[in-house]
């Protein structure tokens, strides 16, 4: 297994030579503080089946089973589908995902340290996913503003972008977002937390799934404030220049580990359609997403 950083980028290295079915327990360490150092992996020349990125998933932590069953894949359930290419007529998986900054299963009580794409079917135009890294991006904030955050929490909700289920046709939308409500209500996180493996502080907040922030007694803070965060750190610049955002590129055989923790993304789709398929495992490694947390 040969490491190297990805050149020209502050994010990132090259993982060539590795087989998770041979890796050695050093092996696997070795990639897992690569993945935490530099953020994002990118494993060349897999050739891996449905069951074996589970496989390669499950060397590297717990694998999480997404909450919602349409984003399955048919035969491994632990595998989540972006897909717009329906197989003998039926569609698998959900097209167009995750195009809004966001961190993953961030709505939920215990997010998990580790993700894992695997793009199957690739565009051959506007092909990548943008990252923004929050460590570094809470590193580059004005002082007043992180004065500003200290000991605040924020609250995060699945409402704003949850993609509506085949059984959701012609019901009530009302009856719908009360089952969002109640299925996934908005959890509380603090605003920064420090990573428990890394020592950074990071700012936890997306553009995408961040509904409010409050003051540590959990009274409502100005939604400007908010506003300031996303803007300081690039998530409202629709140019996709700003000097936080990175864009990971791959090819076919390629397969990308990054941390989660550290690491919102935004999928970058192209503006007229093409065939596009993904596959996605996630995992909790050894450690809660920070130290505060207590779900068993």
């Amino acid at each position: 297994m040969k490491i190297t950083d990805q050149p020209g980028s502050v994010l990132g290295v090259t993982v060539e030579g590795f087989d998770h079915a041979t890796a050695s327990e050093a092996d696997i360490e070795t990639l897992k503080r690569a993945v935490y150092a530099m953020k994002i992996a990118v494993l060349k020349g897999q050739s891996l089946s449905p069951r074996q990125f589970l496989d390669l998933g499950r060397r590297l932590g717990r694998p999480e089973t997404y909450y919602e069953p349409m984003y399955h894949h048919p035969e491994i359930k632990e595998v989540f589908v972006s897909s717009n290419v329906p197989e003998n007529g039926r569609q698998i998986g959900v097209p167009k995902t995750g195009k809004f900054w966001h961190a993953d299963y961030q709505f939920m009580p215990d997010p998990f340290g580790i993700t894992l794409i695997y793009p199957q079917v690739i565009p051959r135009e506007n092909r990548g996913t943008y990252f923004i890294d929050m460590g570094r991006a809470h590193e580059r904030l004005p002082q007043d503003l992180k004065k500003e955050i200290a000991g605040t929490h924020c609250r995060h909700s699945v409402r704003k972008y949850f993609k509506i289920r085949p059984h959701d046709v012609y019901r009530p939308l009302s009856e719908i977002i009360e089952e969002v409500e109640r299925k996934t209500p908005a959890v509380r996180q603090p605003t920064t937390f420090v990573h428990p493996l890394t020592g950074e502080t990071i700012l936890y907040i997306s553009e995408g799934f961040t509904v409010g922030i409050e003051d540590a007694d959990g009274e409502p803070l100005d939604e400007d404030l908010l506003k300031r965060l996303f803007e300081a750190t690039g998530q409202l610049d629709d140019t996709f220049e700003h000097d936080n955002i990175h864009l990971q590129g791959f090819e076919q055989g390629d397969l990308l580990i990054w941390d989660n923790r550290s690491l919102i993304h935004r999928a970058r789709h192209t503006a007229a359609p093409e065939p596009t398929v993904s596959y996605r495992v996630t995992v909790h490694d050894e450690r809660k997403l920070h130290d505060g947390i207590r779900v068993p």
